[in-house]
């Protein structure tokens, strides 16, 4: 899971890197706070219109629908067991990628697990004092096997809770992405919190760049970075573990919880960035991949030539290693220290 305000989100923030060249074209810039984070986006248009107010009310709409932040969304009140409350076409969408990440990564993305994650304290209510009964007693919440949509309703088991929020962030920039193609925009960087999509290029014939953050405990947003790398036509997100946690009893307890355990992962995978043609796809899969780990990951990621994937983790002495998939290492344009 990724932990933000609006959405429960906690992710990397993926630095944005602008290098704008001028050739008659000006770009487009404008930035704003959506979902309890940031939004920039950056494009290059010959009439060089400002469609931020219409991609604010975009955005205004896709919370009405999934936050789970706003009382009368349609997430809220589906999750509240209201009666006759009919998904919308955002909602719909997002179940059904939902559904089938969560059926090709054998349940590692579940956006049910949101119970898990309160009684652990990173959610909406304050931790529990979680033991084996506490889970056992939860795990008939869990699982997205167990709800449908029939003739346009959601079919679910009182108490089991929607939680999008490991996918809706790149859903939302996707949305974007088809509104300003929609408009005749090619060449955009849209980036939301740091889930971003690159389309095009930047005047001069140069690739969009993009950061990605490296890991540590006390540093702020985009304060240091592991690489940067460049976007052809193609989507970046990144989950991580190392911003929201708690430590017990000389136990570190991460907000990523696995599914079937029902207990925060163990292993030393700090953080993943997963490459995609769209951000949904980057972003529901850079949480399957935090669950699963790095060495389930990579022998996922050998059947999925989809998928390319930047892994930040700390090897048996404890030093900072990373790993990325042959199609990543073409975009790597520059590695740090």
């Amino acid at each position: 899971m990724k932990f933000r305000p609006f959405f429960l989100l906690c992710t990397l923030s993926i630095a944005l890197l602008y290098s704008c060249q001028q050739e008659n074209i000006k770009p487009v810039k404008f930035a704003g706070e959506t979902q309890g984070t940031y939004y920039a986006i950056t494009y290059y248009s010959p009439d060089g219109k400002n469609y931020q107010v219409q991609i604010d009310s975009l955005l205004k709409a896709f919370d009405q629908s999934v936050s789970m932040w706003v009382p009368n969304s349609i997430i809220s009140r589906i999750n509240r067991d209201e009666s006759g409350v009919e998904p919308d076409e955002i909602f719909i969408h997002l179940f059904n990628r939902s559904k089938q990440v969560f059926e090709e990564t054998g349940g590692a993305f579940d956006p049910t697990v949101g119970p898990l994650v309160n009684a652990w304290g990173f959610g909406f209510k304050d931790r529990m004092k979680v033991n084996q009964h506490v889970v056992d007693s939860l795990f008939p919440l869990i699982g997205f096997q167990k709800v449908t949509i029939q003739n346009s309703f959601i079919e679910k088991a009182p108490g089991v809770q929607f939680d999008f929020n490991a996918i809706a962030q790149g859903y939302s920039v996707d949305l974007i992405g088809k509104f300003l193609e929609k408009k005749g925009v090619k060449n955009y960087l849209i980036d939301i919190g740091g889930e971003v999509l690159g389309r095009g290029q930047k005047p001069g014939n140069e690739f969009w760049k993009v950061g990605i953050e490296k890991p540590s405990d006390n540093a702020g947003y985009g304060e240091g970075l592991n690489a940067i790398v460049e976007l052809k036509d193609k989507a970046l997100a990144t989950s991580g573990n190392y911003r929201k946690f708690y430590e017990e009893n000389g136990i570190r307890y991460s907000h990523t919880i696995d599914p079937k355990t029902g207990y925060p992962v163990q292993h030393t995978l700090l953080s993943v960035s997963v490459l995609a043609v769209d951000c949904t796809t980057a972003d529901a899969f850079a949480t399957a991949f935090m669950v699963l780990g790095i060495e389930k990951s990579k022998e996922f990621l050998q059947n999925r030539k989809d998928l390319e994937a930047y892994f930040i983790f700390h090897d048996k002495n404890g030093n900072l290693e990373t790993y990325y998939t042959n199609g990543f290492n073409e975009i790597v344009t520059e590695e740090m220290d």
